[in-house]
């Protein structure tokens, strides 16, 4: 059954809007009348039917946006209690969509639910987004539905997905300040020598005095930076965005992300934040039932490095020829010796699920010891930076004022 959009106007003249569901326009205006309302506009909501009428037509989406990852979450985990209390999915889902103050999830959940009363299966309506559910949650939802579990599914990938928006949230706003720091640095530093400078420079050509080596440098700097900083900007603007659209090409983006493996500190960050995400989303698919090598392909598109995630390719082509993953991922010598372990106990004791759970525990805190390490760090040599960059700057205007005061003497 497909979902409308409406506008009408209640008994006091008050414009009202909304989304139900129903068979057809009229039927809708007919149920709007019932409440009290007069229809303004009745239309399809996030939906087209093709040519011919049929029901299944109707549930085509035109729905392109994405969702934030609360708004997600939370979806996902109202109707996993719902499931859990007992309700049917499609009653599940109306329900969730009914009380959300969301317009776009309320539209998207009812076209959801027309798709399920279509006979569709969950995992299959949830596929005409693939923007808004990702492959690893339609293969979860599709492996908890057959094995009759989905309710727990739901909670998992709730849960994972509440997860990663915490240690985003968290990594951005400790990356917050020392960005700040880094503006504030480089306009201060900008303003020293385009401003202050050069009326100290004016000084010390109407003494005529012979200038200092260091003032010399900084005039020259300072110069340079009035004549060619606002080029110079552009120029790194214009690097910037080359650099992101070389990105798009995987050649150069897989150069890059090797790049990254073979600096000490950012190795370890590296490593660490994708085999997390990695040992975390094959742990929820292998526990949800899905087949070890769709998971492992599925697992691999959350692995943003590209040697790594080429890497869980590889051990996945080796693990369907018959070898073992552990011994896969450490023949790559890409992934954490830890984690290697524990999936090599899991596979011997039968509990693959439970071990990379562990690992994916065990990974994250060391990816929020590693970020909190790197924090620690960056803010001083910031702050040194910049104490040192002024430091050079007034000394490079005062001596020529201690050499004029030795002449004075």
């Amino acid at each position: 059954m497909p979902a409308f959009q409406y506008v009408a106007l209640d008994a006091k003249g008050k414009e009202s809007k909304g989304i139900i569901e129903g068979d057809s326009p009229r039927q809708i205006r007919n149920q709007l009348r019932e409440r009290g309302l007069t229809p303004l506009n009745v239309s399809e909501s996030a939906t087209e039917a093709r040519p011919g009428g049929d029901s299944a037509g109707k549930s085509v989406r035109r729905f392109r946006g994405r969702l934030n990852t609360n708004d997600l979450s939370l979806l996902v985990r109202q109707i996993a209690t719902l499931i859990d209390a007992g309700s049917p999915i499609e009653e599940a889902i109306n329900a969730t969509a009914t009380y959300s103050e969301n317009s776009r999830v309320k539209s998207l959940l009812l076209n959801v639910r027309s798709r399920v009363l279509e006979g569709h299966t969950l995992a299959d309506s949830l596929g005409q987004y693939p923007r808004v559910f990702p492959e690893m949650f339609r293969a979860t939802v599709a492996a908890g539905e057959q094995s009759g579990h989905l309710d727990g599914v739901l909670e998992r990938l709730a849960d994972y997905t509440e997860e990663r928006q915490a240690t985003q949230a968290t990594v951005k706003k400790a990356l917050v300040y020392p960005s700040v720091m880094i503006v504030v640095s480089v306009l201060i530093l900008y303003g020293l020598l385009t401003y202050v400078m050069p009326q100290m420079i004016e000084t010390f050509e109407d003494l005529g005095q012979e200038l200092p080596n260091l003032t010399q440098v900084l005039i020259s700097v300072s110069e340079f930076t009035q004549a060619w900083g606002g080029y110079l900007l552009i120029g790194i603007v214009l690097a910037a965005f080359a650099f992101e659209r070389a990105m798009h090409f995987e050649s150069f983006k897989t150069r890059v992300h090797s790049m990254w493996l073979r600096i000490p500190l950012a190795r370890a960050l590296v490593r660490s934040s994708n085999s997390a995400q990695f040992a975390r989303t094959l742990s929820i698919l292998a526990s949800s039932g899905v087949p070890v090598l769709q998971s492992l392909d599925i697992s691999a598109q959350v692995v943003t490095n590209r040697p790594m995630r080429n890497a869980v390719l590889d051990a996945a082509t080796k693990v369907r020829e018959g070898a073992s993953l552990a011994k896969s991922l450490e023949a790559s010598n890409r992934f954490p010796p830890m984690m290697v372990h524990l999936i090599a106990s899991g596979e011997g004791s039968g509990r693959l699920g439970f071990m990379l759970d562990k690992a994916a525990s065990h990974l994250e805190r060391e990816q929020d010891s590693l970020v909190s390490a790197f924090l620690g760090l960056l803010q001083p040599l910031i702050v040194v930076f910049m104490g040192g960059a002024i430091m050079v700057i007034v000394l490079g205007m005062l001596m020529p004022i201690f050499e004029l005061n030795q002449i004075v003497t």
